[in-house]
């Protein structure tokens, strides 16, 4: 899954300087099985040129990592991902995103450090790759929302249905996202910062 307008985000280096009225940066995480559109997302909603750590498979990877369903996935994430967007003139977000392999979930912890909160990318073919990382999240207690990833042949289900698949307390945002738009990733994520906003505000009664 390719995200659209790559091209589009290369630049001189002074565009990718942080704008002089930029007063809070926040740091948030995206997370999710293995080949569920993580560094999709990070790349299309990047104002900045992305860094990403995508590597060919090889068969290093034969017998460890589960194709099932993304036989046609020939890179991965090894480190991490990282972009910038500014979600008003004076707010911008760091966005991380990390490996899905389990064998890679040690860089997590680093990954981690400072982040506000997260969103899990969800495959809805392959609902059972994201129930490990959600666990992960809630052993934490990492805030975050979950966004489900509208790939051409996914079959779709009421939120209700996948909140109960994947055992959601009622308060967590479900949302559908194409992860290849800029729009519709960005939409994740102010999802995201409005729920952290009101977990803060209930914190501060």
């Amino acid at each position: 899954m390719d995200y659209r307008g790559s091209d589009t985000i290369a630049g001189p280096a002074s565009a990718d300087l942080l704008p002089d009225s930029a007063t809070m940066a926040v740091k948030v995480v995206i997370v999710g099985g293995f080949g569920v559109g993580k560094t999709t997302l990070v790349g299309s909603v990047s104002e900045i040129r992305p860094l990403t750590t995508e590597e060919t498979m090889t068969q290093a990877g034969a017998g460890v990592d589960d194709l099932a369903g993304i036989e046609r996935k020939t890179s991965t994430t090894v480190a991490m991902d990282f972009g910038r967007i500014s979600i008003t003139d004076e707010l911008v977000l760091y966005v991380f995103g990390t490996p899905g392999q389990e064998r890679f979930w040690f860089l997590w912890n680093g990954l981690f450090e400072g982040a506000l909160g997260a969103v899990v990318l969800v495959d809805t073919r392959r609902l059972e790759v994201s129930f490990d990382v959600i666990g992960r999240l809630e052993d934490r207690g990492v805030p975050f929302v979950v966004a489900v990833n509208t790939f051409p042949e996914s079959p779709g289900y009421p939120t209700e249905e996948l909140r109960a698949a994947l055992d959601l307390d009622p308060e967590v945002p479900i949302v559908a996202c194409d992860a290849r738009t800029r729009e519709s990733s960005k939409d994740v994520l102010l999802t995201l910062m409005r729920y952290l906003y009101g977990l803060s505000a209930r914190a501060g009664r």
